[in-house]
């Protein structure tokens, strides 16, 4: 999946950001035929500023479904720092996006917001609004676990983007992707698809060892401007061919290996 813009990135960090309309349609075009089978969507104001808003996502949308078709299309409920828990959740139910990637630290900011959290994931599941959810650490994943273990969050089957690093400090500190899959793995009852996305110059090589250990792939602009080698990238696509041939290596390896063993 790429990810060309997120909701802080703008022109002045690399000039080939997509941030109207028919800029994200065009990059969503050169990413899939780089090798993206999909696209996590922001969409931005007049001003260039993140925004939320179910017609314009619509609009788009419809768009995309022409212009990239078989893409997998998927939105954000990102708050940014802009939108209250009500407001991401309003504009998902009027929207009622086939698939979503929304935070769990946004739905549930304080204990007492669980009860309309849950109540909207389990609208979500009802109106076949497909949630990605989103965990930044090995604690929030533990969170997580608990909320599917107790109902709070419906399903057996969960769709995961795990995070590595943050805006601020790209690839700094980055947390070991093992810590994430010990907490996943205490969910013996469920069953997870599970993506990764990596701030920072180590994005490729995080991405990587998450396809070494069965997951799957999120590049981009939104998280990082750079391939493996630490020299920008030109555009998303750029970004995406890069990550797509540290894959099949992988992919490579992990069959040389199964041969040797067999």
């Amino acid at each position: 999946m790429v990810a060309p813009n997120g909701a802080r990135r703008g022109k002045s960090d690399h000039p080939a950001l997509p941030i109207t309309d028919d800029e994200v349609v065009e990059t969503a075009r050169e990413c899939q035929v780089a090798g993206a089978d999909g696209i996590h969507i922001h969409i931005r104001d007049d001003a260039g500023e993140h925004f939320l808003d179910a017609d314009r996502y619509a609009a788009l949308l419809k768009r995309l479904e022409h212009e990239v078709p078989g893409m997998y299309l998927q939105v954000t409920s990102e708050a940014a720092g802009r939108y209250s828990a009500q407001e991401q959740q309003d504009m998902m139910r009027a929207l009622r996006p086939a698939h979503v990637s929304v935070a769990m630290r946004e739905m549930v900011r304080s204990p007492a917001d669980w009860s309309d959290a849950r109540a909207f994931y389990h609208w979500a599941a009802s109106n076949n609004v497909d949630v990605q959810h989103i965990l930044y650490a090995p604690d929030e994943v533990s969170a997580f676990v608990d909320a599917v273990s107790d109902g709070r969050i419906p399903g057996t089957h969960h769709l995961i983007q795990l995070v590595q690093g943050t805006y601020a400090h790209g690839s700094d500190g980055t947390v070991d992707l093992d810590k994430y899959l010990d907490e996943l793995d205490r969910a013996s009852t469920h069953s997870f698809d599970w993506m990764l996305c990596a701030f920072g110059t180590s994005e490729t090589a995080g991405l990587a060892e998450a396809a070494r250990c069965g997951g799957k792939a999120r590049a981009g602009f939104e998280n990082s401007l750079w391939h493996a080698d630490g020299s920008l990238a030109a555009d998303n696509a750029a970004r995406i061919r890069d990550v797509d041939a540290a894959l099949r290596e992988t992919e490579f390896k992990l069959t040389r290996e199964k041969e040797q063993v067999s």
